[in-house]
Formats: C-alpha cells, sequence, structure tokens
C-alpha cells in the first residue's frame, strides 16, 4: 500500500476508532464498583460557560500567533510583502524561503502548546479560570499544529508540506513525521484528561467512570463545541469550508480521545482550585478580541 492510501485510514483510526474502542470498553465498566448506578452530581453551568468562552478565545489566540508568525519571517525576506488579516495572510514578491516560512505558524504554535503544557504543570494557581485558560491554550497548540504535519506529509499544497518540500523531505521521512504527529495527538488528549478532572469540585464528581466521563462531557466536550458559532464569528468573511473546517476538526480530533479517556483516570483528584466565577469579564475580552479581529485585522495589516 502507498503511504497516501495509509493516510485515510491511519487518520481514520486516530480521529474515530481509537476513541470509538476506549469509550465501548468504558461504557462497559461505567458503573461503579458495587454494581450500583453512579449517583448524580450537580451540574456546574458556570463552569462549563466559562470553559465554552476560554475555549473560543484560545483558539482564535492560537490561530492568530499562527498567522502572525507565517508573516513576520516573510516580512524579515528581502523581496516578500506579507499582509496579515484576520483569519488568513497574503504576500507579494518572490524568494524562495517563502515555502519554507509556511511552516513557522504551525512551529510557532506547537512550541506554545508545549510552553503552556510546562506551565500547567509548574504554575500554583487556585483560579479555576487560569487553569482552564493554559489547558485550553494547551489544547489549541497543539490540536491546531500536529494535524497539519499529517495532512502536510501527503499535500505539497498544504503550508507544513510547501516547508516539507522545500527541506527535500523523502517520502519515507514524511511518513513518520506524520506517524509522529499522529502518536502526538492521541498522547495530548489522554495527557489533558487529568487536568481537566482536576476542575473538578468534590470527589464525588469523578468518584467512578461514569461521573468521570460525565465530568468531561458537561467541561470539556459540550463546551467546546458550543464554542464553535462564537469561533466562527471571528473567521467570517471567507470560504465556508475554510471558516468551519478547522474548529471542527481541531474539536473532533481532541475531545473524542479526551471524552473517551476520562473513565480510565481513577486517580484523578479535585485540584482544590476556586469556584467558577462570573462569566462576563470572559465575554468582555472575548469581545475585545473579536472586534480586534474584525475591525483592525480583516482589513489587512501589510508588513512592510
Amino acid at each position: 500500500m502507498q503511504h497516501g492510501g495509509l493516510v485515510p485510514i491511519l487518520v481514520l483510526t486516530v480521529a474515530l476508532g481509537g476513541p470509538l474502542l476506549l469509550g465501548l470498553a468504558g461504557l462497559l465498566r461505567g458503573r461503579s464498583a458495587d454494581g450500583a448506578a453512579a449517583a448524580p452530581v450537580r451540574w456546574d453551568w458556570r463552569l462549563s460557560a466559562q470553559s465554552a468562552i476560554l475555549y473560543a478565545l484560545t483558539f482564535n489566540l492560537v490561530f492568530f500567533i499562527q498567522e502572525l508568525f507565517l508573516v513576520l519571517p516573510k516580512a524579515l525576506t528581502p523581496g516578500l510583502h506579507p499582509i496579515l488579516y484576520h483569519n488568513n495572510h497574503s504576500w507579494t514578491g518572490d524568494n524562495p524561503l517563502a515555502a519554507l516560512f509556511q511552516g513557522t505558524g504551525a512551529l510557532a504554535i506547537f512550541l506554545t502548546g508545549l510552553a503552556c503544557a510546562l506551565l500547567l504543570s509548574r504554575v500554583m494557581t487556585r483560579s479555576t479560570a487560569l487553569r482552564l485558560f493554559l489547558i485550553w491554550m494547551v489544547y489549541q497548540g497543539l490540536f491546531q499544529s500536529l494535524p497539519q504535519v499529517v495532512v502536510g506529509a501527503f499535500s505539497p499544497a498544504n503550508d507544513v508540506g510547501m516547508a516539507m518540500d522545500y527541506l527535500a523531505l523523502s517520502t519515507a521521512a514524511k511518513a513518520i513525521a506524520a506517524l509522529a504527529a499522529l502518536v502526538g495527538i492521541v498522547a495530548s488528549g489522554l495527557w489533558l484528561t487529568r487536568p481537566l478532572l482536576a476542575l473538578a469540585a468534590a470527589p464525588s464528581e469523578i468518584a467512578d467512570p461514569g461521573n468521570r466521563s460525565l465530568f468531561i462531557l458537561r467541561v470539556a466536550t459540550l463546551p467546546a463545541w458550543a464554542a464553535i458559532p462564537l469561533i466562527i464569528a471571528f473567521r467570517v468573511p471567507r470560504e465556508l469550508a475554510e471558516v468551519i473546517a478547522p474548529p471542527i476538526v481541531v474539536t473532533v480530533l481532541g475531545l473524542a480521545w479526551i471524552q473517551a479517556n476520562a473513565w480510565r483516570v481513577t486517580d484523578a483528584r479535585p485540584g482544590g482550585f476556586s469556584a467558577a466565577r462570573p462569566v462576563f469579564p470572559l465575554l468582555g475580552a472575548l469581545l475585545i478580541l473579536l472586534l480586534a479581529f474584525q475591525l483592525v485585522l480583516r482589513p489587512g495589516i501589510p508588513f512592510y
């Protein structure tokens, strides 16, 4: 089988097959150890709303970082004249390095995700909002960058694919990069499950497989899907596929593994973080960012 024919199989396995099998295993063990149904817990709607807003905020912050670091290297390159927009960038002029610099955006947000993961592990704070912000920054940095490596390994038209071709990577090297990225996608989803479960206010919320899965559904999966219309508001106007597909792909790839893995994390403990605060300040921050995207970035900012 050619490498190109292997890609859809690997992607479907990572995005759907693996989480489905893991989730089914959890479903079979979704009752508490004594066979009784898991005791229901109260839904913290404020925490869910906070998570949705921060998911939308971090998606767009990370996307901006990506586009900014696609533009900056070109701005410093003789012969290239880039323009930064709210949902893309463009350039005029010609320089062979332009192809290489199509990979700098994905690299920048991948490093952003790793840096935020380090902060999440090291920073001691009781603020639920700050913890959620760091969690979603890790998520967006990794799940917006790693899939680009998979696609770029087999699509020369992809940004990362252009950089790979500039570096003259062999077919085998590209396939190895794609496989490493797929492993990274799985590992990232599994790793992020624990800090999300630690947001629980009481041990009873995550005491058994059923409640752990329900907690992740309420604090991560449903908020992420609820955030997609908010994200779309940042991305219009553009081709419909470019507006809708990226947030959906990013959400499916990561949340599928996090949701499916929740039941397995038997040693998860509440982190003792503060209760979720009013969401209006976060809504205000999201609105300010939206205005910056639509009023400042949308007309285009030339970097020359």
